[in-house]
C-alpha cells in the first residue's frame, strides 16, 4: 500500500486525532508532488501562465510559491 493510499484511509477514520495527522501528512506530501511537478513543467518549458491554469490558480500566486526555487 502507498503512503497515500495509507494516509487517505486514516484521515478517513473515526479516530480524530489520527485523522487530523493524517490529512497534515497530505497536505505536506502534496505540497512536494506539487513543488517536483511544477519545476517538470518549467524545466520543460512551461510559461507560468500554463503551470497556473493547470493548477487553477493566478499565474502571480504560483510564481511567489515556486518562482525562487
Amino acid at each position: 500500500m502507498s503512503e497515500a493510499t495509507e494516509l487517505a484511509e486514516r484521515a478517513g477514520g473515526a479516530d480524530p486525532r489520527d485523522g487530523l495527522r493524517a490529512v497534515a501528512a497530505l497536505r505536506r506530501l502534496l505540497e512536494q508532488l506539487e513543488a517536483v511537478q511544477v519545476r517538470s513543467a518549467r524545466n520543460q518549458g512551461w510559461s507560468w501562465q500554463e503551470v497556473a491554469a493547470e493548477l487553477g490558480v493566478s499565474r502571480q500566486a504560483v510564481h511567489k510559491k515556486h518562482g525562487r526555487r
